[in-house]
């Protein structure tokens, strides 16, 4: 079954980032709706956003709250963060394959690539 995933790595501590709040959008035209909301795990994770029938071709967006989250870790960050809220603007051509989207994350920097 088909499904898109994500997980969050905090390169700056070394360590999967637990408690990220993101969420998902689908994006049709100029409207962007709002299709899920989550938390990540221990393991920086959290169960798949869409999978099966749910996977559907088009234009997403994940937008992860990593600014809070180095926050609640405890580092200085200045006001505003320089990285705050992390969108990452995907599409999915082909809704039988499996998409995992994940963000790798400093105060200071971000990175993504398409896994599967």
């Amino acid at each position: 079954m088909s499904k898109l995933s994500t997980h969050v790595l905090d390169t700056a501590h070394g360590k999967p980032a637990v408690g990220v709040k993101l969420s998902l959008f689908v994006i049709s035209g100029k409207e962007k709706l709002l299709l899920k909301t989550d938390v990540t795990n221990a393991d920086g994770r959290c169960p798949p956003l869409l999978e099966g029938e749910a996977m559907r071709a088009g234009r997403y967006e994940l937008v992860f709250e990593a600014g809070a989250y180095f926050a609640a870790q405890g580092v200085a960050l200045p006001d505003p963060p320089f990285i705050d809220r992390v969108t990452i603007a995907f599409g999915i051509a082909d809704p039988t394959q499996n998409y995992h989207v994940p963000l790798v994350v400093t105060p200071w920097s971000y990175s993504t690539y398409r896994g599967s």
